[in-house]
């Protein structure tokens, strides 16, 4: 039935106890809310983004077109270990390591041997960096006769005689996600003889 109007209905809360006073959040509170979110939304689009590009650096590769010694300048006895002294060839194009996530390439020539001491001997003989905004042509190595940045020097007195392979390896440096490593194919690395005397 409908109440009559001397009726009234039941207090809505106890009496003798104040009505809650409903509040708006602090602006801290609010602040809060927002900057966590926004990182939040950053963390999934960084995920995102280092997900799509897996599997590029297997796909996309830098085309070696040429990695071979040009001149054998010196092989001597320094401060009790071997040194040599050499330059190379170098043409490659970069390009194809490039995609949107890639902030640089560091690219470097290693040289690998074998000796009794050492099954495997890797030593950095040049490198270099290329960026994401270096102009097109940058991408581009067509060098002869480059001279090594660091020497060729052994940890003893065993480079006289040793086969030496050179190979081009390339360091992915994201904009966001993981490093990874790329390194010019086995079956197309030249490899050349030291002389067995110093000179």
């Amino acid at each position: 039935a409908l109440l009559s109007s001397a009726e009234t209905l039941p207090h809505p809360w106890p009496k003798g106890q104040p009505k809650a006073i409903k509040t708006m959040h602090t602006v801290w509170v609010r602040l809060n809310a927002v900057v966590f979110f926004g990182l939040t939304v950053l963390l999934g689009l960084s995920i995102a983004a280092a997900i799509s590009k897996w599997g590029h650096a297997s796909r996309h590769k830098p085309v070696v077109e040429k990695l071979k010694l040009n001149k054998l300048r010196s092989l001597k006895s320094h401060g009790g270990v071997d040194r040599a002294l050499l330059s190379f060839d170098l043409h490659v194009d970069l390009t194809p390591a490039f995609h949107w996530n890639i902030k640089q390439l560091f690219v470097y020539v290693i040289a690998t041997y074998e000796t009794d001491k050492n099954p495997k001997n890797e030593i950095v003989l040049w490198d270099k960096i290329v960026e994401a905004v270096d102009p097109p042509e940058a991408k581009i190595i067509r060098e002869d006769n480059i001279f090594v940045k660091y020497a060729l020097v052994d940890q003893g007195d065993e480079l006289r005689g040793k086969d030496v392979e050179l190979q081009l390896v390339w360091d992915h440096m994201p904009l966001t996600g993981m490093l990874y490593i790329g390194e010019q194919d086995k079956s197309t690395c030249k490899s050349f003889t030291l002389p067995i005397d110093y000179r």
